[in-house]
């Protein structure tokens, strides 16, 4: 692990905030480290405001879009809802059709099949629109680079709005309007929007025309909350007021669907931590082990006991990914090991029986063993299809760019891919991605980093400080939850391995001649129980435990040496 200290900001900014909010300079450092430099803005950061929603009729198109829903609802035309297989699609899928529901009943759905139809729209799927009399297709987490498929489409009198957040072409695709802050002419105020964010902008705007206002979407919230926490995108601006108030959602009135996950897992208040690792892998597991229908179902389901069969299902889905996507981690790193590239800068491995809805989670799970970029594949039909991963700072699109030749076909972002290619091609594919990252990568993105935000003396950390940095809840990248340094700490003694297999890393720490301890815990780093015998540096973040009805502040222990 690299400890790396963040920046220091503006010294003046930090006073002023410590000054106006009547905080100490720590906790100053870290909200000006957030590019907050007045009172105003910290309280806007503090209280996110349904104020700050933006006004959907900023993004480019979005007039379009609504004109052509209220046509086709004028002229009783059947509407497609159609989105990926993913958190981010089945999640938009489910809110765009359940609000259209309210206000129309022609409303149908459909999430392309991930093995036989792959990512994305598909001719399937306008066959489908067309052989089922369905003359608009609303299309929702990817379309922003079919153009061949939009103008079949058009050929056989379907018509599309695409809302999408991924990175457009130089092109756009000829559909009734495409809505995605991310293209060069849309001066929408917040481009980090994920897919579900994108099709919440679309109802709200329909919603607009019915002297709907913001309070009347806050029921859809969690779905946007969901999505927003899954797709790893900026917890920032819009993002983030979207989440804080879809948390509340989801601990308060969630829809039925997400309210039968949480009754599974016996939750009771859920952070975005939760979402993120509990909600979010059960929605994503029908679409990796049997179809995205099945949470679609899930997250629009009106009628609870029905919900309650639908989450039993997909908890079993569930249950199968993980079994399957640990037997897999398995076989790829022995197939690293046999093939000797332990010493590459890529991570790239193939097998035809491997299942193509858990190999994106292998590549996560190689990356915690080798840290550098890494491809899983496996056999799609007669192609290779693969997931691709990053590490921190590198670039994977752009490397993939590089190695097109050949690729039949790829699409994703920076930490994030999926591509297609000829078997044939594999091995000049393997040998090519390689070269480029050899020559490309900063060496030192090749082992993980953890940025730290400030080093302070434990002495610092009290109730209210603990309250402060929780506030800055709900973190998410560009906001995360900060992490601290503090040197020169002892164990008093009692440190131990625990855990069945003895890999996580129990202490009570404490430092110099306070001898007030605290309660640290640190998950996978059992090994470093011999670091612990003298003084040594933590980096940690700050969690509440509760034992026998008691609170107190832990340290989650993230690196000691």
């Amino acid at each position: 692990m690299r400890w790396t200290l963040k920046p220091k900001p503006n010294t003046e900014t930090v006073s002023l905030l410590s000054k106006e909010l009547n905080i100490n300079p720590t906790l100053a450092k870290l909200i000006a480290q957030r590019g907050i430099t007045s009172f105003d803005e910290a309280k806007n950061y503090f209280r996110p405001s349904l104020e700050n929603i933006h006004d959907p009729f900023l993004m480019k198109d979005m007039d379009l879009a609504v004109a052509r829903i209220e046509k086709a609802i004028a002229n009783n035309e059947n509407i497609l809802v159609f989105g990926d297989y993913d958190v981010d699609g089945t999640t938009a899928v489910s809110l765009v059709a359940s609000y259209l529901r309210t206000i129309y009943p022609n409303v149908a759905t459909y999430i392309p099949d991930r093995y036989k139809e792959g990512y994305g729209v598909s001719y399937a799927g306008i066959d489908f629109a067309q052989d089922n009399d369905f003359s608009l297709i609303i299309a929702l987490d990817c379309g922003i680079k079919a153009i061949d498929k939009v103008a079949y489409a058009t050929e056989k009198n379907v018509d599309f709005i695409i809302c999408d957040h991924h990175k457009p072409g130089a092109e756009l695709p000829k559909a009734v309007a495409v809505l995605n802050a991310k293209r060069t002419d849309c001066n929408y105020p917040y481009d980090e929007l994920c897919g579900c964010g994108v099709g919440f902008k679309l109802i709200q705007a329909l919603g607009e025309k019915r002297n709907q206002t913001i309070e009347d979407f806050i029921p859809y919230l969690d779905l946007v909350a969901t999505a927003i926490a899954a797709d790893i995108v900026p917890m920032t601006g819009e993002n983030r007021t979207l989440t804080y108030f879809g948390l509340q959602v989801i601990n308060s009135e969630p829809r039925n669907g997400i309210k039968a996950i949480i009754n599974q897992v016996k939750k009771e208040e859920l952070t975005i931590t939760d979402v993120v690792f509990t909600i979010a892998p059960r929605i994503n597991a029908a679409g990796r082990m049997k179809h995205g229908n099945y949470a679609v179902e899930l997250l629009t389901e009106l009628d609870f006991d029905s919900a309650v069969k639908f989450a039993g299902d997909i908890e079993k889905f569930n249950s199968d990914r993980k079994d399957l996507d640990k037997k897999i981690t398995q076989e790829a790193l022995l197939q690293i090991e046999e093939n000797n590239e332990q010493e590459r800068f890529t991570s790239v491995v193939f097998d035809e029986n491997w299942h193509k809805g858990v190999i994106g989670i292998v590549a996560s799970r190689l990356i915690e063993n080798y840290y550098r970029p890494t491809l899983v594949f496996t056999k799609s039909g007669d192609k290779l299809a693969a997931s691709a991963r990053s590490v921190k700072g590198f670039d994977v699109y752009n490397a993939l760019e590089e190695c097109s030749e050949f690729i039949e076909q790829f699409g994703g972002h920076k930490y994030a891919a999926g591509l297609t290619l000829l078997p044939e091609n594999y091995e000049n594919f393997k040998n090519k991605f390689e070269e480029v990252v050899a020559k490309t990568i900063d060496k030192k993105l090749l082992s993980p980093e953890i940025l730290i935000a400030a080093e302070i003396d434990l002495s610092e950390i009290d109730q209210k400080f603990f309250n402060i940095v929780s506030q800055m809840a709900p973190f998410g990248p560009q906001n995360m939850k900060p992490v601290f340094k503090t040197s020169t700490v002892r164990d008093n003694g009692y440190g131990k391995q625990v855990g069945a297999d003895k890999s996580h890393l129990k202490l009570n720490v404490f430092q110099g001649d306070n001898k007030h301890t605290f309660n640290a815990i640190g998950f996978g780093l059992g090994k470093k129980i011999a670091e612990v015998q003298n003084d040594f540096d933590i980096v940690y973040t700050l969690d509440e435990n509760e034992w026998q009805g008691r609170k107190s502040i832990q340290l989650m222990l993230k690196d000691l040496q």
